[in-house]
């Protein structure tokens, strides 16, 4: 690895020095009410959008800002003409759906609108079954398959009837609908984390199912404290070692209903990954194993059940990782996301039982950070080509030639090609902007602007835009990166007081991450300079920084954070005595550890959501720490078993509802602490589950408590 002189050391310093002040006009106070009222100050973000089969229009769902609900609009392919054809009074747009190349199909709380564009009609169609979602269009248009408690359904546009395909969902042993884990006991749809759900055959006799079965799986209970009485709450949820959720893929004989269920290796130990037709109806299966260690693909003749193997990878340093798989242009090889390299590349591979080698596609100095999308006669992916922080979206034509760079605004840009390859609509975000939908020729030229959402209240503001550095590694030859916000009109000789947060692993990223991007805006304009750092586990950077996260959480990644905190501390307007962490889910995990570990590096910590017992973590996270069978040491790494080394600062967050981190390991750590006579806080939330600081009320609630703990103990005045 490359070293960095002192000399660099002093020029990443006058960088962060000469970072141009943010020039604001007169501007109210930003408060938290403004950051959590409704409408939100972002608006709307747009849906991703569908294509018409003839790449003429895309359609999607937004409402303009301040307008309530999703109305359904449509734009032609070159973004020039946008407008809402649906009726205003109708219920929020969900799915959306092309029949042909005029006629759109959307759901709508419980019935389905087709919307004429020659006519300009928008009338209700159909009604479904309530709760119907994941609609999906027959391949001869006339037809649409959805899921409803857990099984499919199809409704026919000509009899506006609705027919049940299948009888395998279960219902919930969960009587609360919220939190990661309350899922069916047994449905068609994805796995806990991830997963394809159904995906039609070229011909529309057959439908490819992703069933899954949680039955054997633990009963956890998490209370439900806001019941007439206390609700124990059971939910199917394992831990690392546990049997996981049985995971198969079937195919569906629409006519007569009959279900044959293919025979992939050891479902209740791998994850599929995804599925996928080719045009003449042969069948590609992308697998994983739980702890990636073993990557499987996979193809079914069209007409037949048997398996034939394509392609295995193994190796045992393989942690959590980007997988996906789809079919070339030319229907007969097979193009696959895979890190085999030092960095993450597409390869194609004969899908014929050929023994060739795998060929890469991409350009090896960067990783390809999604499965590859197939638009006409090119591969179409996102990648991180330009610079770490930065994702765009390439071109690969099938017939050869160089990458190209389709997208050209900086930040993150996630990309939608049309059927013909010809254009390409896309989500980009950036520091300071929100998800917007922006559409290109992939040809090249300039982008157009499809959406203006947020509210004027949040575009008349001035945001606080973001600068990237990188600095050395104090424990070995690694490069670290870091992004950072300065408070507007920083002033000379005064010393700032430094926030490292939301930490998590990839978060050095020119991006919008909602919430979390307007806590931090609020926090640098009340004064404090907000730090984000790529610590180990971060794409980017190389297979060996990657995958060195693996048995090592809460370990060598808050070296990284040392090594952030003494250069911050080298900067002469930093305070090295006001100098905070906060974090959620992982990021709680971080700030907590910190804390124990390290006492003294932070003199404040937020843990929101922390997992400090791995023997609770999730059964997908044998990813990273493996089992406790096979790896009984990680196991012992307990929160608890630092708990005497508390004497900073610290407040912990949690949902009792939170069926990812259950609520029980921070109480089992808090009784330590307070046995230790440690003094610490803590703000909960009776409803609340993993995704906190995305849900009503709840975030607004406990921000206050984040903000307010770090203004008292780091000296921050509310003025």
């Amino acid at each position: 690895m490359q070293k960095i002189t002192f000399w660099q050391i002093l020029v990443v310093a006058g960088l962060l020095m000469s970072i141009p002040e943010t020039v604001t006009a007169q501007e109210g106070e930003l408060t938290l009410d403004d950051l959590f009222a409704t409408p939100k100050l972002t608006g709307t973000t747009p849906s991703q959008p569908a294509w018409a089969p003839n790449s003429e229009h895309f359609a999607f769902s937004w409402s303009e800002p301040g307008a309530p609900g999703r109305g359904l609009w449509v734009s032609t392919s070159d973004g020039k003409e946008v407008r809402l054809i649906s009726d205003k009074t109708s219920a929020p747009v969900r799915d959306i759906i092309w029949t042909d190349a005029n006629l759109i199909v959307s759901l709508r709380g419980n019935d389905l609108w087709q919307t004429s564009l020659s006519q300009g009609d928008d009338l209700r169609l159909m009604p479904v079954e309530s709760g119907a979602h994941n609609l999906s269009i027959s391949p001869s248009g006339n037809q649409a398959a959805y899921i409803q408690d857990g099984d499919l359904w199809l409704a026919d546009f000509s009899s506006r009837k609705n027919r049940q395909l299948t009888e395998i969902g279960i219902s919930s042993l969960s009587s609360l609908p919220k939190g990661r884990y309350s899922r069916p006991e047994r449905e068609i749809g994805p796995g806990i984390w991830s997963g394809p759900t159904y995906k039609w055959s070229p011909d529309g006799k057959t439908i490819a199912l992703h069933v899954v079965d949680r039955r054997e799986m633990r009963k956890v209970p998490f209370p439900d404290y806001l019941a007439a009485e206390t609700n124990p709450n059971e939910v199917r949820r394992g831990y690392p070692g546990d049997p996981n959720e049985i995971r198969r893929v079937g195919l569906l004989d629409i006519e007569t209903g009959n279900i044959t269920y293919l025979d992939l290796p050891d479902p209740h130990a791998n994850q599929v990954i995804d599925f996928n037709w080719s045009p003449d109806g042969a069948l590609l299966i992308d697998i994983a194993s739980d702890t990636a260690v073993e990557r499987k693909l996979f193809v079914v003749a069209s007409g037949e059940s048997k398996l034939r193997e394509i392609w295995r990878s193994v190796r045992e340093t393989r942690m959590y990782t980007s997988f996906g798989s789809n079919w070339h242009p030319d229907g007969k090889k097979v193009v696959f996301l895979s890190d085999m390299g030092d960095r993450y590349g597409l390869y194609s591979i004969d899908a014929s039982p050929s023994k060739d080698r795998p060929k890469l596609l991409t350009d090896p100095s960067y990783d390809v950070l999604s499965s590859p999308i197939i638009a006409g006669d090119a591969l179409f992916y996102a990648g991180n080509g330009v610079n770490p922080y930065e994702q765009h979206v390439y071109r690969l034509n099938s017939s050869g030639g160089d990458l190209e760079q389709v997208t050209r605004l900086a930040g993150r840009n996630v990309g939608y090609p049309s059927p013909n390859g010809r254009h390409l609509v896309f989500m980009h975000s950036n520091d300071t902007s929100p998800l917007e939908l922006y559409v290109v020729s992939s040809d090249g030229g300039d982008a157009t602007r499809v959406t203006k959402s947020p509210l004027p209240a949040f575009t008349d503001r001035t945001w606080v835009a973001a600068e990237y550095v990188s600095f050395p590694s104090l424990i070995d030859d690694y490069t670290l990166h870091a992004r950072i916000l300065k408070p507007t009109n920083m002033q000379p000789g005064k010393k700032y007081p430094v926030l490292f947060g939301p930490v998590y692993s990839n978060t050095a990223r020119n991006r919008w991450a909602g919430n979390y991007s307007l806590v931090q805006q609020l926090l640098a304009k009340k004064g404090y300079i907000i730090v984000q750092v790529d610590s180990r586990g971060s794409n980017g950077y190389g297979r060996a920084f990657r995958e060195e996260f693996l048995l090592g959480f809460a370990d060598q990644d808050i070296e990284d954070y040392a090594s952030a905190v003494t250069n911050m501390e080298s900067l002469d307007f930093v305070d090295p005595d006001r100098i905070g962490i906060w974090g959620s889910s992982y990021g709680g995990t971080l700030s907590v550890y910190s804390l124990l570990k390290k006492p003294g590096l932070f003199q404040v910590g937020v843990a929101a959501a922390a997992a400090v017992d791995p023997f609770f973590f999730g059964t997908d996270d044998v990813a990273i720490v493996r089992r406790p069978q096979t790896h009984p040491e990680v196991f012992e790494r307990k929160a608890l078993k630092y708990a005497a080394n508390l004497q900073d600062k610290l407040l912990f967050i949690h949902g009792l509802q939170d069926h990812v981190v259950p609520f029980k390991t921070t109480a089992v750590l808090a009784e330590e602490l307070i046995k230790q006579g440690k003094d610490f806080d803590f703000a909960f939330a009776p409803g609340a589950t993993h995704g906190w600081s995305r849900e009503q009320y709840y975030d607004r609630y406990l921000f206050s408590k984040m903000i307010e703990y770090f203004d008292r103990h780091l000296g921050v005045s509310s003025e």
